[in-house]
C-alpha cells in the first residue's frame, strides 16, 4: 500500500506543477502583467519561458519517477520564491492577510511534499525502478 501512496503523492505533486506550467503557457501575456505587479520586469520573456520550461521539466521527472529528485530540486527552486513573493501575507492588507496565509501554508506543505520525495526517492513504481529491474545480465 506504501508503494500505492508514493505513486498516487507523485501523480499528484507532478500535477500542480504541469497545470501551472499550462496555465502560465496560455495566458503567457497575462502571466507577464502580473509578473510586473510583483516588480519581476527583466527579460521577462525570458524568464517566463524558462520557468515554463523547469515546470515542465521538474512535474514530469516526478511524475514518471524517472529522475525525481532532480525534478524536485527544479521545482523547489521555483516554488519556494514563487511563494515568498506572491504569499507574503505579513505585508498585506489585513482583509487579505488570512486568505494569503493560508495559500503561503499550502504551498509550504507542497515543498515538504517535494523536500521528502527528495529524501526517500521516487518508490516501487517509477521509470528509473522499472528501467534498473530490466537490465539484462551480460
Amino acid at each position: 500500500m506504501k508503494d500505492i501512496f508514493e505513486l498516487m503523492g507523485r501523480i499528484f505533486i507532478a500535477f500542480v506543477f504541469i497545470y501551472e506550467a499550462l496555465d502560465a503557457l496560455v495566458f503567457f501575456e497575462k502571466t507577464k502583467m502580473t509578473m510586473t505587479v510583483y516588480g519581476i520586469t527583466w527579460q521577462q520573456d525570458f524568464v517566463l519561458t524558462s520557468l515554463i520550461f523547469i515546470l515542465l521539466l521538474g512535474g514530469f521527472l516526478v511524475l514518471i519517477g524517472y529522475y525525481a529528485s532532480v525534478g524536485s530540486v527544479l521545482l523547489l527552486l521555483y516554488w519556494l520564491p514563487y511563494t515568498l513573493i506572491v504569499y507574503s501575507f505579513w505585508d498585506d492588507p489585513l482583509e487579505l492577510k488570512r486568505l494569503h496565509a493560508l495559500y503561503f501554508m499550502r504551498n509550504l506543505a507542497l515543498c515538504g511534499g517535494l523536500m521528502l520525495l527528495l529524501a526517500n526517492g521516487a518508490g516501487k513504481y517509477s521509470i528509473k525502478r522499472l528501467l534498473f529491474i530490466m537490465k539484462l545480465p551480460k
